[in-house]
């Protein structure tokens, strides 16, 4: 019986794109917020209150609402 040399993670991944690609699928990198961060939290305050102070936060939160429920 003949041993199988492991592969290497290198050509683990290799050999996964190589299949994924062979499915016509290909890779793409997206960039996201942090929302951990306290910057992001903080600008999210900010924007929420700016928002919420709108002479339109009433009208906003009624098309939010609209386009968040769910149809039975």
């Amino acid at each position: 019986m003949t041993e199988k040399k492991a592969l290497s993670v290198r050509e683990r991944v290799s050999n996964h794109r190589a299949r994924l690609r062979a499915q016509g699928m290909r890779p793409i990198q997206i960039w996201v917020p942090d929302v951990r961060s306290s910057q992001f939290v903080t600008e999210a305050h900010r924007q929420s209150l700016m928002v919420a102070e709108s002479a339109f936060a009433r009208d906003d939160q009624a098309f939010i609402d609209a386009m968040s429920s769910e149809e039975e």
